[in-house]
């Protein structure tokens, strides 16, 4: 696959749409959208019973900035509407060469300015 064009974004809710999880699928990326609507019925079809309700929909990527993205943004309204997103994330992470002990914090800044901290608990 040369460039990324679109991505299949399943999610499986409950019925009252409260509760939503992203659902993995076999294929996910798309060299067009044109083949992402394509597979989409397929998609479904693969988790059809893993949730009461599914949505799936096609999320356009540019392709010169595949290699940027590093989020899906995604929301299920009350009315069962997927909104969703392929999105870069404002975070710069800092790192050194030294592998972070277990139990460390590491220190990421985002492109604001302000600094967040997250725990390490990999080993």
């Amino acid at each position: 696959m040369e460039h990324i064009a679109a991505v299949l974004l399943v999610i499986g809710c409950s019925n009252t749409m409260t509760e939503c999880r992203e659902l993995p699928v076999s294929v996910s990326v798309f060299e067009t959208a044109q083949e992402c609507t394509a597979a989409r019925p397929f998609a479904l079809h693969d988790v059809q019973g893993q949730a009461p309700r599914i949505i799936a929909k096609c999320l356009s990527v540019d392709p010169a900035l595949e290699d940027d993205y590093d989020q899906i943004v995604w929301n299920v309204r009350p009315d069962g509407t997927l909104d969703a997103s392929v999105e870069i994330s404002d975070l710069e992470v800092a790192s050194s060469r030294a592998r972070p002990e277990k139990g460390s914090l590491s220190q990421q800044r985002n492109r604001a300015g302000k600094t967040l901290f997250r725990m390490i608990n990999d080993e």
